[in-house]
């Protein structure tokens, strides 16, 4: 009898959890058993292996093989366990020195002739194998993206057979070397949109905070031109930030493209998309558009049009920037922490005190059109502004205004200052953090006292209204947040009676 344990990775959510595949050769009539709650795709790693190997010159045992996945409680699925089940079973029975398995993790999926193909979430599989101190083989294919971790030494294969020899020193392989360079987006620019002042402020201090925006106008007047210049004023993504995002994109559908990494993510799902599209799911939960937004933006254009029922989702994640999953046999939690940008008409027709086109919308159809947006979703979006047609004459005469570049400077310069002071973007902030970081004078705490009676404001907007404000004052270079500041952050607050 032998035994042989080699390390690989099973991903748990979106992270890389180890698992050990115990290979355990017995005489006994020739069979293959894999336990340890294998999914499909893991229990057909046999016939694909005994072909692969077969293939390849090795001699598949014609003894009895269990082949043990452990921890037994974390579910196996995916097909980068047939590297590694491979490996132990070569080197159970003596093909290839078993010594030499202790400072390297495996991952890749065989093809009949031996060729490793490329795996989903590469990435965190990278990661998780540099904090354990191990070097990670993979397939060619997963290289570039498992080589954008910093520190991680890669292997890359393209076979099998190259994996082999490497292990017994017969031809080395020389750590994989990303050569993918920083890619600068090219972001839709901000002096494209005419006039709209007070909306290109609210996008400002948006971009300066991380808040939620809300942008209300008829058609035409630039809320999606406004939208979709957000990412070109922020900046680029911290290191750490970077890998979380790019953990996330290589477990989606997509992938990810190694020349995305470091670049904050925009997302503008349909107005079809379900809720489980929204916050992942499935029977292996992976994320949704939520949490593929992390660190990045969420872009909901014509806001009402989504079902009801998918909106109320977002309402858990707005608030503390995580989505847990719950499936009969499968929990899953994904980071959310994304910054939402939303537009809508002000009714169903669109123009709803338009100068020159009249709203045919009765009262009713009104009220229902705006019903569809929760009031706690609503309470949730830091700022609401409204976006109104220009006249012809004033749309004609209107200069360019300034240039993304410009005020990505002063947003950048606000997030150093958050950076510094509390490690965290204004919107992050908790109660307790809001009240350290965001008191008020006498002055400014009995304007924001009468705007609460007033307005009738929940606790949830009296904390958003305290953390626009210090971006506003973070924005004019000010340490204290006064009257003026928390003047301007109460008039984003509107609801949409």
């Amino acid at each position: 009898m032998s035994l042989a344990v080699v390390q690989a990775r099973g991903l748990d959510g979106w992270h890389a959890q180890a698992v050990s595949v115990e290979v355990h050769l017995a005489n006994g009539l020739p069979a293959c058993t894999i336990v340890g709650l294998p999914e499909a795709e893991v229990r057909e790693a046999r016939d694909r292996v005994r072909a692969a190997l077969t293939v390849a010159g090795f001699e598949f045992p014609a003894r009895r093989i269990t082949i043990n996945l452990a921890p037994a409680e974390l579910p196996k699925a995916a097909g980068h366990f047939d590297l590694p089940i491979a490996i132990g079973i070569l080197a159970a029975s003596g093909q290839i020195p078993a010594d030499s398995l202790k400072d390297y993790e495996f991952a890749g999926e065989l093809a009949l002739t031996g060729e490793l193909r490329p795996v989903r979430g590469a990435l965190a599989l990278a990661v998780a194998a540099r904090q354990n101190g191990h070097a990670l083989f993979i397939s060619a294919a997963s290289a570039p993206e498992a080589a954008l971790v910093p520190q991680a030494t890669v292997f890359a294969a393209g076979h099998l057979l190259e994996v082999c020899r490497h292990l017994s020193g017969v031809s080395v392989l020389q750590p994989f070397v990303s050569e993918c360079s920083e890619a600068i987006p090219a972001y839709p620019d901000l002096q494209d949109v005419k006039g709209q002042q007070a909306a290109k402020r609210a996008l400002e201090i948006a971009a300066a905070g991380g808040h939620s925006l809300l942008l209300i106008g008829p058609p035409g007047t630039g809320k999606s031109m406004l939208a979709q210049r957000l990412p070109g004023l922020l900046p680029r993504l911290a290191l750490d930030e970077a890998l979380e995002s790019a953990a996330l994109q290589s477990l989606g559908s997509g992938g990810l493209r190694s020349e995305q990494f470091g670049v904050r993510p925009f997302r503008s799902p349909h107005h079809t998309a379900s809720s489980v599209a929204l916050v992942g799911g499935g029977s292996v939960p992976q994320p949704g558009e939520i949490s593929l937004a992390h660190h990045g933006v969420l872009f909901l254009d014509e806001l009402p049009e989504f079902d009801r029922k998918v909106l109320e989702v977002l309402r858990e994640p707005l608030e503390n920037g995580r989505i847990h999953i719950s499936r009969a046999g499968r929990q899953a939690e994904f980071p959310a922490r994304f910054q939402l940008i939303a537009t809508m008409n002000p009714c169903p027709c669109g123009y709803q005190g338009h100068p020159k086109k009249a709203c045919r919308c009765t009262v009713d159809q009104i009220a229902r059109y705006r019903s569809r947006i929760s009031g706690p979703l609503l309470d949730r979006i830091d700022m609401v502004i409204e976006v109104p047609a220009l006249p012809e004459d004033a749309l004609a005469a209107a200069e360019r205004g300034e240039a993304s570049q410009l005020v990505a400077g002063r947003v950048a310069g606000a997030h150093v200052v958050q950076r510094q002071r509390q490690q965290s973007s204004n919107a992050a902030l908790d109660v307790a953090a809001t009240e350290l970081h965001c008191a008020l004078g006498e002055d400014a705490r009995q304007l924001l006292q009468q705007a609460m009676q007033k307005l009738q404001l929940s606790a949830r907007a009296y904390h958003r209204i305290l953390r626009v404000a210090r971006t506003i004052a973070d924005l004019a270079g000010e340490a204290a947040i006064g009257k003026m500041h928390i003047a301007e952050a109460v008039r984003y607050r509107r609801s949409l009676d």
